[in-house]
């Protein structure tokens, strides 16, 4: 079940989650990580068995509606813990008012492009790099 987090105990959750996923696994430089927009932006952790296995966040930019930071741990992977957490960020952005006729996207992993397509999610541009990982941007339907 995905909550949007409230307290500063679940935001650090997320963090811990997010530098496991980023820093630890794909070597993300720590100093990345984080970044000016934390405090702009509305986060989510998907938990399973009470346990917290997932984030992502949500937030406004100039170019519309941007996901970003969906990370969720190797031993959840596979198991719907990033659906849950996609359905939850675009339900929550649903009930924003200032979201209306925003243009939601993101910016996806190569590797998490058949996922997000999954989603509803369809491919836009050519290939860029994040933090030396090759991404891609894809729009919502």
């Amino acid at each position: 079940m995905a909550v949007l987090i409230t307290t500063a105990e679940e935001q650090d959750l997320a963090f811990e989650i997010r530098f496991k996923v980023f820093v630890d696994e794909q070597k993300v430089p720590a100093e990345e990580e984080l970044d000016e927009y934390e405090g702009m932006a509305r986060h989510f952790l998907e938990y399973r068995d009470e346990r917290p296995v997932g984030t992502a966040r949500w937030r406004h930019t100039d170019k519309g509606i941007k996901l970003e930071r969906f990370a969720v741990l190797g031993h959840y992977r596979g198991q719907g813990v990033g659906a849950a957490l996609v359905h939850a960020v675009l339900a929550d952005v649903a009930t924003d008012l200032n979201s209306e006729g925003k243009q939601i996207y993101l910016h996806a992993q190569l590797t998490a492009e058949p996922f997000y397509a999954a989603q509803g999610f369809s491919p836009e541009g050519e290939v860029f790099y994040e933090a030396g990982i090759a991404h891609v941007r894809m729009v919502g339907a």
